[in-house]
């Protein structure tokens, strides 16, 4: 089942080239991966965690850094600290039942991205938590990925 498919196919051509832009502009795919598979960790998405996982190992992620990415804060150095700006700020986006993104996680992303990167950072975030939503709206089960 394709993804295009459970919505108005402009809106999920539209989503998917929000995806790809943001991917492209943020210029590093194992970090995009990362931040897709912890928002889909957070919004308990089967499907696209599914999806995330199979594509971080496919760019060359480890085992141990996937295993332990719902403990990064845990995790010590095996997370950069680029890495755990984002993964913060990807946590703080995609859980706002508390209000705002707070000012020290917002400021520490912005010492470890480029204003251009940033934007591309929370893009990616938004447009992940959007698919999270749809294909646990739609109870879209894992394994109906094809790369």
């Amino acid at each position: 089942m394709s993804r295009t498919q459970l919505l108005d196919r402009e809106v999920g051509l539209a989503m998917s080239a929000l995806s790809a832009a943001a991917k492209r502009g943020l210029g590093d795919p194992v970090l995009a991966e990362l931040v897709m598979i912890r928002a889909s960790q957070l919004n308990h998405c089967a499907f696209c965690l599914d999806m995330h996982l199979q594509a971080a190992r496919k760019n060359g992620e480890s085992e141990d850094r996937i295993q332990l990415l719902n403990a990064w804060e845990e995790a010590g150095d095996l997370y950069s600290e680029r890495e755990r700006a984002a993964l913060a700020l990807t946590e703080a986006v995609t859980v706002l039942t508390d209000g705002f993104v707070p000012d020290a996680v917002y400021d520490t992303a912005a010492k470890h991205f480029t204003e251009t990167e940033l934007a591309h950072l929370i893009g990616l975030v938004t447009v992940i938590n959007g698919w999270n939503r749809l294909m646990v709206s739609r109870r879209v089960p894992p394994g109906g990925y094809q790369p």
